[in-house]
């Protein structure tokens, strides 16, 4: 009898664990977000946000650029890639040859924002001279009409996203010059850029503050009202990448990225939504 005892308590232990009748089973329903440091933000407040509805369901998020967010979703280290770039062909091929097949989530619009120290009495620039700046042709700031001071060029580094649109929509694939400093993150672009007065750099939409001075961009501003219109010229889509078409859990957090509420952190952390 008492063998029989032991036995039956076994089976509803494993009944429970299987069915997802207690915590454990719940515990191992998780889902791995790893990439952009642009949608880090709508990444991280709608995994709390979800996270408080699905509380079986365990959300981790981490940035680290879009190619390394890219490439955890090729090696299958990640269930979602966050970019802010398109995948690269080579990337699409590589993921093919491991059997993953990256499927594109466009979760919200960003205009990526040129901004320099609040002290700077410029309030305006072209891409063209943008381009200048970044690749050496233009070195002070009197050059456009600034004062006789050196610009500190500030860009992101060669693993992200946003440096992979600037570099097409502004540079045109020309080399950045040497001796630019080339920072991992949108916050520490806007943080460098706060702190040295004659400096520039570039962020997403949900990295400006008062801290750091957006110039217009051939006049027009970077707002979510100019890119949702096609007016700002440094507009691109945002992606959370997975491997085909979204199911079961990773569908469920993505239908929740696309609700009325998930859209709306987009919005609340300074991006477009796109519904």
């Amino acid at each position: 009898m008492k063998k029989l005892g032991m036995f039956l308590s076994l089976f509803v232990l494993m009944s429970a664990v299987f069915t997802g009748g207690n915590a454990l089973y719940a515990a191992s329903k998780s889902i791995t977000i790893t990439g952009s440091t642009t949608v880090l933000p709508i990444a991280q407040m709608a995994a709390e946000a979800f996270m408080d509805i699905h509380q079986d369901i365990s959300v981790s998020v981490r940035g680290g650029g879009s190619g390394v967010g890219i490439a955890a979703l090729i090696d299958a280290r990640a269930d979602i890639a966050d970019a802010s770039r398109s995948i690269k062909t080579k990337e699409i091929k590589l993921a093919r040859e491991k059997g993953i097949d990256p499927y594109a989530n466009v979760v919200a619009r960003d205009g990526i924002a040129v901004v320099v120290h609040p002290d700077n009495p410029l309030d305006s620039i072209s891409i063209e001279d943008l381009k200048k700046i970044y690749t050496g042709e233009i070195e002070n700031w009197k050059d456009l009409g600034g004062p006789s001071k050196s610009i500190v060029v500030i860009s992101r580094d060669y693993s992200s996203g946003t440096f992979e649109v600037f570099k097409e929509l502004v540079l045109e694939g020309a080399k950045v010059i040497d001796g630019a400093l080339m920072l991992a993150s949108n916050k520490a672009v806007s943080t460098t850029v706060s702190t040295t007065p004659n400096s520039i750099g570039y962020i997403g939409l949900g990295y400006l503050s008062e801290d750091v001075k957006a110039l217009k961009v051939d006049g027009v501003k970077a707002s979510e009202e100019t890119v949702k219109k096609g007016e700002y010229k440094l507009a691109r889509p945002l992606f959370m990448y997975t491997n085909g078409e979204p199911k079961g859990i990773i569908k469920t957090f993505i239908d929740f990225i696309f609700s009325p509420q998930g859209q709306k952190i987009a919005r609340e952390v300074g991006y477009v939504p796109v519904k």
